[in-house]
């Protein structure tokens, strides 16, 4: 949420929830932080401030985006009212992102809500343990994506073309070897040393090829000369003990 918020904001999108207390107001501040606008939907009359914790947070909505309700002014919140509530938030919306939810959560009510619409549904996982995400994992079981950040919901919400970008880990040293290096350091083994001939053999080139590949992977760290064979550089583990394996 506190990426993903902010940066849907960033990107020119207009933040929908219903100012109540957790994940909807940390969506209306999160939207406020980065300067974007953002709409509160009340379950009451525009002019009665629900909770009153929020009444500050409503205020501030309401100069920097919108405050709408169905309600006449001075009618108050009342248990059935949230339900309706929850139905105007999935029509107004291209798409509804679930971040916490019980499996009776009134946020699953708004996910069911925008399906019958045939808007999008997404859901940012939690804890497999924790009852706050069983719900959002039930709707991921369905027909919810699982999204992570911003760039994400809009990849679906959004025109074609935004994309989110590629994702993938951190760059390795051994990600920048050539292929033919990375042959060859994949065919030594995890644990103890192997002849220069038996490594070509695993790597599929010549013994002269593989040598030089193993001088080479030598002076960057990668293995290191055991007797007449070649092994792993041993790297330490968080406790301090030797690991076998290159960097």
């Amino acid at each position: 949420m506190r990426r993903c918020v902010p940066g849907l904001a960033e990107l020119g999108w207009v933040v929908v929830s219903g100012a109540a207390f957790g994940v909807d107001g940390a969506a209306h501040r999160g939207a406020l932080s980065a300067g974007g606008a953002t709409m509160a939907v009340l379950a009451c009359g525009v002019d009665v401030a629900y909770p009153r914790g929020h009444a500050e947070l409503i205020g501030r909505v309401a100069e920097q985006g919108l405050v709408i309700g169905e309600l006449p002014p001075a009618d108050h919140p009342t248990r059935s009212r949230f339900i309706l509530r929850n139905r105007v938030i999935a029509a107004l919306t291209r798409g509804t992102v679930v971040v916490e939810a019980e499996y009776r959560s009134g946020s699953l009510v708004t996910a069911r809500s925008a399906q019958r619409l045939g808007r999008f549904t997404m859901g940012v996982p939690g804890p497999a343990t924790s009852g706050l995400s069983a719900g959002v994992h039930e709707l991921l079981r369905g027909e919810g994506v699982l999204v992570t950040d911003a760039a994400e919901v809009a990849e679906l919400v959004g025109e074609i073309g935004d994309l989110a970008p590629a994702r993938r880990g951190p760059v390795l040293p051994r990600d920048l070897l050539d292929a033919a290096s990375a042959r060859v350091l994949d065919a030594l083994p995890c644990h103890g040393s192997v002849s220069g001939r038996d490594i070509a053999r695993t790597a599929g080139t010549s013994a002269d090829e593989a040598l030089g590949r193993l001088y080479e992977l030598h002076s960057l760290g990668f293995v290191e000369r055991a007797g007449e064979g070649w092994q792993l550089t041993p790297r330490p583990t968080r406790m301090g003990g030797p690991r076998r394996g290159g960097p």
